[in-house]
Protein backbone atom coordinates (compact mmCIF):
# COMPACT_ATOMS: atom_id res chain seq x y z
CA UNK A 1 0.00 0.00 0.00
CA UNK A 2 0.99 3.48 -1.03
CA UNK A 3 0.36 6.86 -0.55
CA UNK A 4 0.92 9.95 -3.10
CA UNK A 5 3.71 12.73 -1.70
CA UNK A 6 3.43 16.58 -2.85
CA UNK A 7 5.01 15.69 -6.23
CA UNK A 8 3.09 12.77 -7.32
CA UNK A 9 5.96 9.69 -6.31
CA UNK A 10 4.14 6.67 -4.23
CA UNK A 11 5.56 6.76 -0.67
CA UNK A 12 5.40 3.36 0.99
CA UNK A 13 2.98 3.29 3.87
CA UNK A 14 5.23 2.46 7.25
CA UNK A 15 4.66 1.73 10.41
CA UNK A 16 5.75 4.86 11.51
CA UNK A 17 2.67 6.73 9.70
CA UNK A 18 -0.17 4.16 10.96
CA UNK A 19 -0.18 4.34 14.57
CA UNK A 20 -3.17 3.05 16.82
CA UNK A 21 -4.31 5.15 19.59
CA UNK A 22 -4.58 4.45 23.41
CA UNK A 23 -7.89 4.05 24.50
CA UNK A 24 -10.05 5.05 27.69
CA UNK A 25 -10.72 1.51 28.87
CA UNK A 26 -9.56 0.46 32.14
CA UNK A 27 -6.94 -1.58 30.91
CA UNK A 28 -5.12 -1.50 34.11
CA UNK A 29 -7.77 -3.41 35.97
CA UNK A 30 -6.40 -7.20 33.96
CA UNK A 31 -3.47 -8.82 34.21
CA UNK A 32 -1.91 -10.85 31.48
CA UNK A 33 -1.51 -14.84 32.89
CA UNK A 34 1.57 -15.68 33.95
CA UNK A 35 4.04 -18.26 31.30
CA UNK A 36 5.32 -21.22 32.11
CA UNK A 37 9.34 -21.77 32.87
CA UNK A 38 9.62 -24.56 30.44
CA UNK A 39 12.35 -23.82 27.66
CA UNK A 40 12.26 -27.19 26.78
CA UNK A 41 9.07 -27.89 25.95
CA UNK A 42 8.44 -30.48 23.67
CA UNK A 43 4.69 -29.65 22.08
CA UNK A 44 5.17 -26.84 19.12
CA UNK A 45 7.26 -30.05 17.27
CA UNK A 46 4.73 -32.67 18.12
CA UNK A 47 1.71 -33.79 15.29
CA UNK A 48 -1.53 -35.45 16.12
CA UNK A 49 -1.55 -38.64 14.88
CA UNK A 50 -4.16 -40.44 16.21
CA UNK A 51 -7.73 -39.45 17.54
CA UNK A 52 -7.15 -38.57 21.74
CA UNK A 53 -10.31 -40.18 23.90
CA UNK A 54 -13.24 -38.23 24.16
CA UNK A 55 -15.71 -37.42 26.61
CA UNK A 56 -18.93 -35.35 25.87
CA UNK A 57 -20.59 -33.62 29.21
CA UNK A 58 -23.64 -32.09 26.39
CA UNK A 59 -25.77 -33.97 29.05
CA UNK A 60 -24.34 -32.18 32.13
CA UNK A 61 -22.11 -29.33 31.76
CA UNK A 62 -24.16 -28.26 28.77
CA UNK A 63 -27.47 -28.69 29.95
CA UNK A 64 -26.87 -26.90 33.31
CA UNK A 65 -26.07 -24.03 31.19
CA UNK A 66 -29.52 -24.21 29.00
CA UNK A 67 -32.20 -21.35 29.25
CA UNK A 68 -34.48 -24.02 29.86
CA UNK A 69 -32.55 -27.58 30.47
CA UNK A 70 -33.51 -30.73 28.61
CA UNK A 71 -36.44 -32.60 29.62
CA UNK A 72 -35.94 -36.43 29.83
CA UNK A 73 -36.96 -37.42 26.69
CA UNK A 74 -34.64 -34.96 25.10
CA UNK A 75 -32.09 -36.12 27.58
CA UNK A 76 -32.72 -39.34 25.94
CA UNK A 77 -32.37 -38.69 22.71
CA UNK A 78 -29.28 -36.64 23.29
CA UNK A 79 -27.10 -39.47 24.90
CA UNK A 80 -28.56 -41.65 22.00
CA UNK A 81 -27.05 -39.65 19.65
CA UNK A 82 -24.05 -39.65 21.44
CA UNK A 83 -23.68 -43.25 21.72
CA UNK A 84 -24.61 -43.76 17.90
CA UNK A 85 -21.48 -41.07 17.21
CA UNK A 86 -19.32 -43.16 18.87
CA UNK A 87 -18.83 -41.18 21.68
CA UNK A 88 -17.27 -44.46 24.65
CA UNK A 89 -17.17 -41.96 27.32
CA UNK A 90 -20.35 -39.89 28.20
CA UNK A 91 -20.45 -37.24 31.28
CA UNK A 92 -24.63 -37.73 32.00
CA UNK A 93 -25.56 -35.64 34.68
CA UNK A 94 -24.91 -34.32 38.22
CA UNK A 95 -27.72 -36.95 40.15
CA UNK A 96 -26.59 -34.85 43.60
CA UNK A 97 -28.13 -31.74 42.26
CA UNK A 98 -31.98 -32.94 41.95
CA UNK A 99 -33.72 -35.56 41.55
CA UNK A 100 -34.45 -34.99 37.61
CA UNK A 101 -30.42 -35.82 37.09
CA UNK A 102 -31.04 -38.80 39.58
CA UNK A 103 -33.77 -40.00 37.90
CA UNK A 104 -32.35 -39.98 34.61
CA UNK A 105 -28.88 -41.72 35.79
CA UNK A 106 -31.26 -44.62 36.73
CA UNK A 107 -33.49 -44.47 33.75
CA UNK A 108 -30.62 -45.12 31.89
CA UNK A 109 -29.57 -47.72 33.98
CA UNK A 110 -33.14 -49.48 34.38
CA UNK A 111 -33.29 -49.44 30.91
CA UNK A 112 -30.26 -51.29 30.17
CA UNK A 113 -29.47 -48.21 27.58
CA UNK A 114 -26.03 -48.04 28.06
CA UNK A 115 -24.14 -50.46 25.19
CA UNK A 116 -21.48 -52.55 27.03
CA UNK A 117 -18.28 -50.58 26.00
CA UNK A 118 -20.10 -47.55 26.96
CA UNK A 119 -18.93 -45.65 30.42
CA UNK A 120 -20.88 -42.94 31.71
CA UNK A 121 -19.78 -40.24 34.32
CA UNK A 122 -21.68 -38.62 37.09
CA UNK A 123 -20.21 -35.17 38.25
CA UNK A 124 -19.97 -34.41 41.87
CA UNK A 125 -18.98 -31.68 44.49
CA UNK A 126 -16.64 -32.97 47.77
CA UNK A 127 -19.34 -33.56 50.23
CA UNK A 128 -20.19 -36.57 51.66
CA UNK A 129 -23.91 -36.17 51.74
CA UNK A 130 -23.21 -35.23 47.94
CA UNK A 131 -20.67 -38.02 47.15
CA UNK A 132 -22.86 -40.92 48.84
CA UNK A 133 -26.29 -39.71 46.46
CA UNK A 134 -23.94 -39.73 43.54
CA UNK A 135 -22.71 -42.97 44.11
CA UNK A 136 -26.18 -44.36 45.00
CA UNK A 137 -27.53 -42.90 41.18
CA UNK A 138 -24.87 -45.60 39.82
CA UNK A 139 -26.04 -48.73 41.06
CA UNK A 140 -26.21 -51.54 38.46
CA UNK A 141 -24.51 -49.83 36.31
CA UNK A 142 -21.78 -51.46 34.24
CA UNK A 143 -19.25 -49.16 33.77
CA UNK A 144 -19.13 -46.00 35.56
CA UNK A 145 -17.01 -43.00 36.87
CA UNK A 146 -17.05 -40.89 39.50
CA UNK A 147 -15.79 -37.20 38.51
CA UNK A 148 -14.83 -35.17 41.62
CA UNK A 149 -13.72 -31.74 41.50
CA UNK A 150 -13.05 -28.40 43.81
CA UNK A 151 -11.19 -25.57 43.03
CA UNK A 152 -7.66 -24.56 43.97
CA UNK A 153 -7.01 -21.27 42.24
CA UNK A 154 -5.65 -18.98 44.62
CA UNK A 155 -9.19 -16.49 44.39
CA UNK A 156 -11.44 -19.06 45.22
CA UNK A 157 -9.54 -20.58 48.44
CA UNK A 158 -9.23 -17.14 49.39
CA UNK A 159 -13.07 -15.26 48.36
CA UNK A 160 -14.99 -18.57 48.29
CA UNK A 161 -13.85 -21.05 50.56
CA UNK A 162 -11.59 -18.70 52.95
CA UNK A 163 -9.15 -21.73 53.37
CA UNK A 164 -5.48 -22.20 53.27
CA UNK A 165 -3.71 -24.85 50.39
CA UNK A 166 -3.72 -27.39 53.09
CA UNK A 167 -7.21 -26.92 54.01
CA UNK A 168 -8.28 -26.90 50.01
CA UNK A 169 -6.25 -30.29 49.49
CA UNK A 170 -7.67 -31.79 52.48
CA UNK A 171 -11.07 -31.69 50.64
CA UNK A 172 -9.77 -33.56 47.38
CA UNK A 173 -8.01 -35.96 49.43
CA UNK A 174 -11.00 -36.28 51.79
CA UNK A 175 -13.09 -36.65 48.95
CA UNK A 176 -11.57 -38.83 47.45
CA UNK A 177 -11.46 -41.35 50.32
CA UNK A 178 -15.42 -41.00 50.44
CA UNK A 179 -15.73 -42.08 47.22
CA UNK A 180 -13.75 -45.07 47.07
CA UNK A 181 -15.75 -45.86 50.29
CA UNK A 182 -19.49 -45.17 49.12
CA UNK A 183 -18.23 -47.36 45.96
CA UNK A 184 -16.95 -50.30 48.48
CA UNK A 185 -20.58 -49.88 50.27
CA UNK A 186 -23.10 -49.40 47.00
CA UNK A 187 -21.98 -51.04 43.75
CA UNK A 188 -21.02 -54.56 43.37
CA UNK A 189 -18.71 -56.33 41.19
CA UNK A 190 -20.22 -56.30 38.33
CA UNK A 191 -19.44 -52.63 38.06
CA UNK A 192 -16.23 -51.65 36.38
CA UNK A 193 -15.23 -48.33 38.51
CA UNK A 194 -13.39 -45.60 37.60
CA UNK A 195 -12.30 -42.45 39.16
CA UNK A 196 -11.59 -38.65 37.76
CA UNK A 197 -10.42 -35.66 39.99
CA UNK A 198 -10.52 -32.16 38.26
CA UNK A 199 -9.04 -29.47 39.97
CA UNK A 200 -11.35 -27.13 39.18
CA UNK A 201 -9.90 -23.71 37.62
CA UNK A 202 -6.44 -25.10 36.87
CA UNK A 203 -5.93 -22.15 34.33
CA UNK A 204 -5.43 -19.97 37.17
CA UNK A 205 -3.91 -22.69 40.19
CA UNK A 206 -0.35 -22.38 40.95
CA UNK A 207 0.88 -25.21 39.03
CA UNK A 208 3.12 -26.99 41.78
CA UNK A 209 -0.09 -26.35 43.86
CA UNK A 210 -2.25 -28.29 41.29
CA UNK A 211 0.67 -31.06 41.22
CA UNK A 212 0.63 -31.11 45.17
CA UNK A 213 -3.11 -31.66 44.78
CA UNK A 214 -3.12 -33.95 42.20
CA UNK A 215 -0.40 -35.79 43.91
CA UNK A 216 -1.88 -35.91 47.36
CA UNK A 217 -5.34 -37.39 45.60
CA UNK A 218 -3.33 -40.51 43.82
CA UNK A 219 -1.99 -40.99 47.01
CA UNK A 220 -5.27 -42.06 48.33
CA UNK A 221 -6.61 -43.61 44.97
CA UNK A 222 -3.60 -45.43 44.59
CA UNK A 223 -3.19 -46.06 40.72
CA UNK A 224 -1.55 -48.96 39.63
CA UNK A 225 -1.64 -51.22 35.95
CA UNK A 226 -5.13 -51.89 35.80
CA UNK A 227 -6.53 -49.30 38.03
CA UNK A 228 -6.04 -45.69 36.41
CA UNK A 229 -6.99 -42.49 37.61
CA UNK A 230 -8.51 -39.81 35.70
CA UNK A 231 -6.99 -36.09 35.80
CA UNK A 232 -8.62 -33.55 34.24
CA UNK A 233 -7.21 -29.73 33.73
CA UNK A 234 -9.49 -27.62 32.60
CA UNK A 235 -9.78 -23.91 31.93
CA UNK A 236 -12.42 -23.64 33.81
CA UNK A 237 -12.34 -19.83 32.60
CA UNK A 238 -10.21 -19.53 29.32
CA UNK A 239 -7.55 -16.62 30.77
CA UNK A 240 -4.06 -17.27 28.88
CA UNK A 241 -3.88 -18.18 25.07
CA UNK A 242 -3.58 -21.81 24.33
CA UNK A 243 0.63 -21.69 24.59
CA UNK A 244 0.42 -20.90 28.10
CA UNK A 245 -2.03 -23.77 28.54
CA UNK A 246 -0.06 -26.06 26.52
CA UNK A 247 3.08 -25.26 28.64
CA UNK A 248 1.25 -25.82 32.16
CA UNK A 249 -0.03 -29.16 30.19
CA UNK A 250 3.37 -30.56 29.64
CA UNK A 251 4.84 -29.68 32.47
CA UNK A 252 1.94 -31.56 34.92
CA UNK A 253 2.61 -34.70 32.12
CA UNK A 254 6.24 -34.27 33.23
CA UNK A 255 6.19 -33.87 36.64
CA UNK A 256 3.38 -36.18 37.84
CA UNK A 257 4.43 -39.62 39.35
CA UNK A 258 2.79 -42.49 37.93
CA UNK A 259 2.14 -41.09 34.87
CA UNK A 260 1.60 -44.17 33.19
CA UNK A 261 -1.31 -44.84 35.47
CA UNK A 262 -2.79 -41.34 34.76
CA UNK A 263 -4.78 -40.43 32.08
CA UNK A 264 -4.64 -36.79 31.47
CA UNK A 265 -7.75 -35.16 30.74
CA UNK A 266 -8.25 -31.81 28.87
CA UNK A 267 -11.56 -29.80 29.83
CA UNK A 268 -11.00 -26.61 27.79
CA UNK A 269 -13.82 -23.33 28.10
CA UNK A 270 -14.11 -20.82 25.38
CA UNK A 271 -14.12 -17.64 26.72
CA UNK A 272 -11.09 -16.27 24.51
CA UNK A 273 -13.07 -17.69 21.34
CA UNK A 274 -9.77 -20.19 21.45
CA UNK A 275 -11.20 -23.20 23.02
CA UNK A 276 -10.42 -25.29 20.21
CA UNK A 277 -6.81 -24.12 20.09
CA UNK A 278 -6.05 -24.78 23.48
CA UNK A 279 -7.34 -28.66 22.92
CA UNK A 280 -5.33 -29.26 19.87
CA UNK A 281 -2.13 -27.87 21.52
CA UNK A 282 -2.87 -29.61 24.82
CA UNK A 283 -3.12 -33.14 22.74
CA UNK A 284 0.39 -31.93 21.39
CA UNK A 285 1.24 -31.23 25.03
CA UNK A 286 0.65 -34.86 26.69
CA UNK A 287 -3.20 -35.02 26.61
CA UNK A 288 -4.75 -38.13 26.66
CA UNK A 289 -8.45 -36.90 26.77
CA UNK A 290 -10.40 -33.91 25.30
CA UNK A 291 -14.09 -33.31 27.23
CA UNK A 292 -16.50 -30.75 25.35
CA UNK A 293 -19.63 -30.93 23.60
CA UNK A 294 -20.96 -30.63 20.56
CA UNK A 295 -20.95 -27.45 18.85
CA UNK A 296 -19.54 -26.06 21.56
CA UNK A 297 -22.87 -25.69 23.88
CA UNK A 298 -22.03 -24.66 27.41
CA UNK A 299 -21.97 -21.48 29.82
CA UNK A 300 -20.81 -18.28 28.60
CA UNK A 301 -19.17 -18.87 25.54
CA UNK A 302 -19.57 -22.50 25.36
CA UNK A 303 -17.75 -25.12 26.42
CA UNK A 304 -14.79 -27.15 23.74
CA UNK A 305 -16.63 -28.12 20.75
CA UNK A 306 -16.02 -31.56 20.29
CA UNK A 307 -17.21 -31.54 16.48
CA UNK A 308 -14.66 -28.88 15.62
CA UNK A 309 -12.22 -30.66 17.16
CA UNK A 310 -12.66 -34.43 15.47
CA UNK A 311 -13.29 -32.76 12.05
CA UNK A 312 -9.96 -30.32 12.43
CA UNK A 313 -8.33 -34.27 12.69
CA UNK A 314 -10.53 -35.51 9.50
CA UNK A 315 -9.03 -32.54 7.87
CA UNK A 316 -6.02 -33.67 8.53
CA UNK A 317 -6.11 -37.19 7.36
CA UNK A 318 -6.60 -38.70 11.21
CA UNK A 319 -9.73 -40.28 11.97
CA UNK A 320 -11.47 -38.62 14.40
CA UNK A 321 -13.47 -42.47 15.65
CA UNK A 322 -16.29 -40.42 15.33
CA UNK A 323 -18.87 -40.58 13.13
CA UNK A 324 -19.97 -37.28 11.72
CA UNK A 325 -20.73 -38.54 8.01
CA UNK A 326 -24.64 -36.81 8.54
CA UNK A 327 -23.38 -33.52 9.82
CA UNK A 328 -26.84 -32.06 9.39
CA UNK A 329 -28.64 -34.88 11.15
CA UNK A 330 -26.70 -34.14 14.47
CA UNK A 331 -26.87 -30.45 14.13
CA UNK A 332 -31.09 -31.06 14.09
CA UNK A 333 -30.57 -33.30 17.13
CA UNK A 334 -28.73 -30.99 19.12
CA UNK A 335 -31.09 -28.31 18.20
CA UNK A 336 -34.13 -30.10 18.92
CA UNK A 337 -32.48 -31.17 22.48
CA UNK A 338 -31.04 -28.14 23.49
CA UNK A 339 -33.32 -25.64 21.63
CA UNK A 340 -30.40 -23.77 20.28
CA UNK A 341 -29.26 -22.88 17.21
CA UNK A 342 -26.32 -23.47 15.12
CA UNK A 343 -24.86 -20.34 13.58
CA UNK A 344 -24.76 -20.65 9.63
CA UNK A 345 -21.04 -19.88 9.68
CA UNK A 346 -20.29 -22.43 12.43
CA UNK A 347 -17.29 -24.58 10.97
CA UNK A 348 -18.36 -27.58 9.08
CA UNK A 349 -21.88 -27.56 9.98
CA UNK A 350 -23.42 -24.04 9.36
CA UNK A 351 -25.09 -23.49 6.54
CA UNK A 352 -22.75 -21.74 4.44
CA UNK A 353 -19.93 -22.87 5.44
CA UNK A 354 -19.23 -24.91 2.10
CA UNK A 355 -21.13 -21.71 -0.05
CA UNK A 356 -19.04 -19.02 -1.56
CA UNK A 357 -20.84 -15.85 -2.77
CA UNK A 358 -17.94 -14.29 -4.76
CA UNK A 359 -17.30 -14.78 -8.09
CA UNK A 360 -14.05 -15.59 -8.41
CA UNK A 361 -14.56 -18.39 -5.56
CA UNK A 362 -17.03 -19.93 -7.67
CA UNK A 363 -14.81 -20.26 -10.24
CA UNK A 364 -12.26 -21.26 -8.43
CA UNK A 365 -14.14 -23.96 -7.04
CA UNK A 366 -15.62 -24.91 -10.42
CA UNK A 367 -11.94 -25.64 -11.61
CA UNK A 368 -10.99 -27.46 -8.56
CA UNK A 369 -13.63 -29.81 -9.42
CA UNK A 370 -12.78 -30.39 -13.03
CA UNK A 371 -9.24 -30.70 -11.96
CA UNK A 372 -10.38 -33.64 -9.22
CA UNK A 373 -11.91 -35.54 -11.58
CA UNK A 374 -9.63 -35.24 -14.20
CA UNK A 375 -6.57 -36.40 -12.11
CA UNK A 376 -8.91 -39.26 -11.18
CA UNK A 377 -9.40 -40.45 -14.84
CA UNK A 378 -5.96 -39.98 -15.69
CA UNK A 379 -5.14 -42.08 -12.55
CA UNK A 380 -7.47 -44.79 -12.83
CA UNK A 381 -9.11 -44.07 -9.91
CA UNK A 382 -12.20 -42.49 -8.85
CA UNK A 383 -12.72 -38.77 -7.34
CA UNK A 384 -12.94 -40.74 -3.57
CA UNK A 385 -9.65 -42.40 -4.15
CA UNK A 386 -7.30 -39.55 -4.74
CA UNK A 387 -6.20 -36.32 -2.21
CA UNK A 388 -8.62 -34.07 -2.10
CA UNK A 389 -7.68 -30.48 -3.43
CA UNK A 390 -10.69 -28.25 -4.18
CA UNK A 391 -9.84 -24.27 -3.73
CA UNK A 392 -11.94 -22.49 -0.99
CA UNK A 393 -12.89 -26.08 0.23
CA UNK A 394 -11.06 -27.77 3.49
CA UNK A 395 -13.02 -31.10 3.49
CA UNK A 396 -15.26 -32.76 0.71
CA UNK A 397 -19.00 -31.73 1.87
CA UNK A 398 -20.16 -35.38 0.51
CA UNK A 399 -18.02 -36.50 3.60
CA UNK A 400 -20.51 -34.90 5.99
CA UNK A 401 -23.79 -35.37 4.19
CA UNK A 402 -23.73 -32.03 2.38
CA UNK A 403 -24.37 -31.60 -1.67
CA UNK A 404 -22.35 -30.38 -4.39
CA UNK A 405 -25.06 -28.20 -5.46
CA UNK A 406 -25.17 -25.62 -2.84
CA UNK A 407 -21.59 -25.06 -3.55
CA UNK A 408 -21.58 -25.04 -7.38
CA UNK A 409 -24.57 -22.88 -7.58
CA UNK A 410 -24.33 -20.38 -5.16
CA UNK A 411 -24.03 -17.40 -6.87
CA UNK A 412 -27.20 -18.63 -9.04
CA UNK A 413 -28.82 -18.99 -5.61
CA UNK A 414 -27.63 -15.94 -4.11
CA UNK A 415 -28.93 -13.82 -7.23
CA UNK A 416 -32.35 -14.69 -6.38
CA UNK A 417 -31.37 -13.84 -2.44
CA UNK A 418 -34.43 -11.35 -2.80
CA UNK A 419 -37.16 -14.30 -2.77
CA UNK A 420 -36.50 -14.42 0.69
CA UNK A 421 -37.12 -10.74 1.24
CA UNK A 422 -40.32 -11.08 -0.64
CA UNK A 423 -42.59 -13.41 1.38
CA UNK A 424 -41.20 -11.90 4.23
CA UNK A 425 -41.98 -7.87 3.38
CA UNK A 426 -45.22 -9.42 1.47
CA UNK A 427 -46.63 -11.90 2.68
CA UNK A 428 -45.00 -12.04 6.06
CA UNK A 429 -43.71 -15.29 5.43
CA UNK A 430 -39.75 -15.84 7.46
CA UNK A 431 -39.05 -19.22 5.83
CA UNK A 432 -36.53 -21.12 7.74
CA UNK A 433 -33.12 -21.27 5.78
CA UNK A 434 -33.00 -24.81 5.00
CA UNK A 435 -36.61 -23.52 3.25
CA UNK A 436 -35.19 -20.67 1.91
CA UNK A 437 -32.52 -22.74 -0.01
CA UNK A 438 -35.26 -25.57 -1.27
CA UNK A 439 -37.73 -22.75 -2.70
CA UNK A 440 -34.68 -21.05 -4.33
CA UNK A 441 -33.56 -24.37 -6.52
CA UNK A 442 -37.02 -24.53 -7.22
CA UNK A 443 -36.99 -20.46 -8.82
CA UNK A 444 -33.99 -21.58 -10.14
CA UNK A 445 -35.36 -23.62 -12.20
CA UNK A 446 -38.52 -21.93 -13.45
CA UNK A 447 -35.44 -19.33 -14.66
CA UNK A 448 -33.60 -21.52 -16.04
CA UNK A 449 -36.41 -22.49 -18.65
CA UNK A 450 -37.67 -19.38 -19.31
CA UNK A 451 -35.24 -16.41 -18.33
CA UNK A 452 -36.42 -13.17 -17.25
CA UNK A 453 -36.67 -11.51 -14.22
CA UNK A 454 -39.30 -12.79 -11.50
CA UNK A 455 -41.29 -10.32 -9.93
CA UNK A 456 -42.82 -10.48 -6.31
CA UNK A 457 -46.23 -11.59 -8.04
CA UNK A 458 -44.91 -14.15 -10.21
CA UNK A 459 -42.75 -15.55 -7.05
CA UNK A 460 -46.05 -15.73 -4.49
CA UNK A 461 -47.88 -17.67 -7.55
CA UNK A 462 -44.63 -20.30 -7.78
CA UNK A 463 -44.81 -20.28 -4.03
CA UNK A 464 -48.50 -21.05 -3.52
CA UNK A 465 -48.30 -23.73 -6.28
CA UNK A 466 -45.48 -25.29 -4.76
CA UNK A 467 -46.25 -25.84 -1.32
CA UNK A 468 -50.51 -24.31 -1.22
CA UNK A 469 -52.78 -25.64 -3.33
CA UNK A 470 -55.36 -22.51 -4.50
CA UNK A 471 -59.05 -22.73 -6.15
CA UNK A 472 -58.27 -22.52 -9.34
CA UNK A 473 -55.29 -25.31 -9.07
CA UNK A 474 -56.08 -27.89 -6.21
CA UNK A 475 -53.69 -30.43 -5.99
CA UNK A 476 -52.79 -33.29 -3.38
CA UNK A 477 -54.20 -36.32 -2.40
CA UNK A 478 -55.30 -35.60 1.34
CA UNK A 479 -57.55 -32.11 2.66
CA UNK A 480 -57.52 -31.67 6.04
CA UNK A 481 -60.97 -30.90 7.22
CA UNK A 482 -60.85 -31.12 11.31
CA UNK A 483 -58.72 -32.67 14.20
CA UNK A 484 -59.38 -33.35 17.72
CA UNK A 485 -56.77 -33.92 19.99
CA UNK A 486 -56.33 -35.15 24.09
CA UNK A 487 -53.79 -36.49 26.15
CA UNK A 488 -53.31 -39.27 28.62
CA UNK A 489 -52.16 -39.44 31.83
CA UNK A 490 -48.55 -40.84 31.21
CA UNK A 491 -47.87 -38.02 28.77
CA UNK A 492 -49.22 -39.43 25.33
CA UNK A 493 -51.25 -37.59 22.60
CA UNK A 494 -54.02 -38.89 20.48
CA UNK A 495 -55.31 -37.10 17.38
CA UNK A 496 -58.66 -37.81 15.30
CA UNK A 497 -58.19 -36.52 12.04
CA UNK A 498 -61.01 -35.54 9.18
CA UNK A 499 -59.53 -34.92 5.67
CA UNK A 500 -60.41 -36.16 2.27
CA UNK A 501 -58.05 -38.46 1.50
CA UNK A 502 -57.85 -39.64 -2.83
CA UNK A 503 -61.09 -38.14 -3.17
CA UNK A 504 -63.16 -39.70 -0.42
CA UNK A 505 -63.72 -38.71 3.40
CA UNK A 506 -61.84 -40.65 5.60
CA UNK A 507 -61.18 -40.67 9.17
CA UNK A 508 -57.46 -41.47 10.49
CA UNK A 509 -56.28 -41.71 13.98
CA UNK A 510 -53.15 -42.00 15.88
CA UNK A 511 -50.90 -41.47 19.05
CA UNK A 512 -47.62 -40.18 19.67
CA UNK A 513 -44.99 -37.89 22.31
CA UNK A 514 -47.24 -34.42 20.77
CA UNK A 515 -50.08 -34.02 17.93
CA UNK A 516 -47.11 -33.86 14.98
CA UNK A 517 -46.02 -37.43 16.25
CA UNK A 518 -49.46 -38.18 16.33
CA UNK A 519 -50.41 -37.64 12.89
CA UNK A 520 -47.18 -39.38 11.29
CA UNK A 521 -48.87 -42.32 12.92
CA UNK A 522 -52.32 -42.05 11.18
CA UNK A 523 -50.72 -40.95 8.45
CA UNK A 524 -48.73 -44.42 8.53
CA UNK A 525 -52.92 -45.93 7.90
CA UNK A 526 -52.77 -44.94 4.40
CA UNK A 527 -49.36 -45.94 3.27
CA UNK A 528 -47.52 -42.35 4.10
CA UNK A 529 -44.28 -43.27 5.82
CA UNK A 530 -42.78 -39.84 7.09
CA UNK A 531 -40.59 -38.34 9.58
CA UNK A 532 -40.07 -34.97 11.18
CA UNK A 533 -36.45 -33.49 10.51
CA UNK A 534 -37.70 -30.15 11.62
CA UNK A 535 -40.07 -27.56 12.94
CA UNK A 536 -40.91 -23.63 13.17
CA UNK A 537 -43.39 -21.49 13.31
CA UNK A 538 -44.34 -17.52 13.84
CA UNK A 539 -46.90 -15.01 14.24
CA UNK A 540 -47.65 -13.23 11.49
CA UNK A 541 -49.67 -10.45 12.44
CA UNK A 542 -50.56 -9.23 16.13
CA UNK A 543 -53.39 -9.36 18.15
CA UNK A 544 -56.10 -12.52 18.97
CA UNK A 545 -57.20 -13.76 15.87
CA UNK A 546 -53.76 -13.57 14.09
CA UNK A 547 -52.74 -16.12 11.87
CA UNK A 548 -49.79 -18.76 12.64
CA UNK A 549 -47.46 -20.08 9.72
CA UNK A 550 -45.72 -23.40 10.33
CA UNK A 551 -43.17 -25.15 8.96
CA UNK A 552 -42.25 -28.63 8.32
CA UNK A 553 -39.10 -30.53 7.02
CA UNK A 554 -39.89 -34.44 6.18
CA UNK A 555 -38.35 -37.30 5.49
CA UNK A 556 -40.73 -38.81 2.81
CA UNK A 557 -39.96 -41.92 1.10
CA UNK A 558 -36.56 -40.80 0.47
CA UNK A 559 -36.84 -37.63 0.10
CA UNK A 560 -36.66 -34.74 1.75
CA UNK A 561 -39.29 -31.98 1.39
CA UNK A 562 -40.69 -28.89 3.20
CA UNK A 563 -44.64 -28.16 4.06
CA UNK A 564 -46.44 -25.16 5.11
CA UNK A 565 -49.26 -24.24 6.91
CA UNK A 566 -51.46 -21.07 7.73
CA UNK A 567 -54.39 -21.31 10.67
CA UNK A 568 -55.07 -19.37 13.92
CA UNK A 569 -54.28 -22.52 15.70
CA UNK A 570 -50.90 -23.61 16.02
CA UNK A 571 -51.61 -27.12 16.27
CA UNK A 572 -53.98 -27.19 13.29
CA UNK A 573 -51.37 -25.25 11.28
CA UNK A 574 -48.38 -27.77 11.92
CA UNK A 575 -50.55 -30.22 10.78
CA UNK A 576 -51.43 -28.33 7.60
CA UNK A 577 -47.85 -28.13 6.76
CA UNK A 578 -47.36 -31.83 6.97
CA UNK A 579 -50.18 -32.07 4.56
CA UNK A 580 -48.49 -29.55 2.20
CA UNK A 581 -45.31 -31.74 2.50
CA UNK A 582 -47.05 -34.77 1.90
CA UNK A 583 -48.91 -33.62 -1.02
CA UNK A 584 -45.85 -32.73 -2.87
CA UNK A 585 -44.00 -36.17 -2.04
CA UNK A 586 -46.98 -37.64 -3.98
CA UNK A 587 -46.90 -34.58 -6.99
Amino acid sequence: MTTQNRVGRATPVTAATVRQRPTAMPVHKYRPAPTVDLPDRTWPQNRITKAPRWLSTDLRDGNQALVDPMSPARKRTMFDLLVKLGYKEIEVGFPSSGETDFAFVRSLIEDDAIPGDVTISVLTQAREELIERTVESLRGAPRATVHLYNATAPVFRRVVFHASRDEVRQIAVDGTRLVMEYADKILGADTVFGYEYSPEVFIDTELDYALEVCEAVMDVWQPEEGREIILNLPTTVERSTPNIYADRMEWMSRNLSRREFVCLSSHPHNDRGTGVASAELAIMAGADRVEGCLFGQGERTGNLDLVNVGMNLFSQGVDPQIDFSDIDEIRRVYEYCNQMTVPERHPYVGDLVYTSFSGSHQDAIKKGFEAMAADAEAQGRTVDEIEWAVPYLPIDPKDVGRSYEAVIRVNSQSGKGGIAYVLKHEHKLDLPRRMQIEFSRIIQVRTDSEGGEVTPAEIWAIFQDEYLPVPDNPWGRIELRSAQTSTSSDGTDALTVEAVVDGRETELKGTGNGPISAFFDALAQIGVDARLLDYSEHTMSEGASAQAASYIECAIGGRVLWGIGFDPNTIRASLQAVVSAVNRAGR
